[in-house]
């Protein structure tokens, strides 16, 4: 009930400062799958502030509770509201906590909260529990479900030195054959961000295996901007 009672709560906080002028465009570009109360980052950050002292009092059970009954209010921005929440306990969760992210991943999934789900929450998570993270990537490249397959690939977006590169290479291997944009975009997303910590190893594996143009693309951005002379016989 105190779970259901807060949710409640920051939904009417972002009720009180919804900017009609702002809803439209924001709904505009997500593709009108959600109705937004039309607040930008900056002021929803404002606004969730006076929640985060009582937040830090919750059991993460509770914590788990508001996340969930504010994923299913239809404003995004209280979308936005969970995870921001949650994303402050992200270091200190236990064990059973990825069973709740993969759950929230499939809680009216686009983009913008499985990015955040999958590299920040679920990244956290996975350093805090290393052992995790293979029979993890493992099985959920293979669900079917697009949005938790494209998760996989994000899992290890921050971890740069920490990254296990042949599990990265191998979901790669896995999904790259796929004509899905959003699993074409994180594939080369996942190679860009690798490619800044271990350039010749992306290089090489682009070199050894086809990808789709769009993948190749994206995942060779930085490498073009910021070492243009390793290409030069790539």
């Amino acid at each position: 009930m105190r779970a259901e009672h807060l949710a409640a709560d920051i939904n009417e906080a972002l009720v009180e400062h919804q900017n009609e002028s702002r809803r439209q465009p924001m709904e505009n570009y997500m593709k009108n799958h959600f109705p937004f109360y039309g607040i930008k980052a900056p002021e929803r950050k404002k606004i969730l502030a006076p929640f985060l002292k009582e937040w830090k009092t919750l059991s993460e059970k509770e914590r788990f509770e508001v996340a969930f009954h504010l994923f299913q209010m239809p404003e995004r921005e209280c979308h936005y509201a969970a995870l921001a929440l949650l994303d402050k306990g992200r270091r200190a969760v236990s064990l059973q906590a990825v069973e709740f992210y993969e759950k929230l991943l499939q809680i009216k999934p686009w983009w913008d909260t499985v990015d955040m789900i999958a590299s920040h929450l679920c990244g956290e998570y996975f350093k805090l529990y290393p052992g995790q993270l293979r029979p993890y990537t493992e099985r959920l490249r293979e669900a079917d479900s697009m949005w938790l397959r494209r998760s996989t690939l994000l899992f290890q977006l921050k971890y740069k030195e920490e990254t296990d590169e042949t599990l990265l290479f191998e979901t790669i291997l896995r999904l790259k054959e796929e004509k899905e944009f959003f699993i074409e975009k994180a594939v080369g997303w996942a190679l860009r961000e690798y490619s800044k910590t271990n350039p010749e190893g992306v290089l090489h594996f682009l070199s050894m295996y086809e990808c789709r143009p769009l993948s190749r693309r994206e995942g060779l951005k930085w490498l073009e901007n910021k070492q243009p002379h390793l290409l030069k016989h790539f």
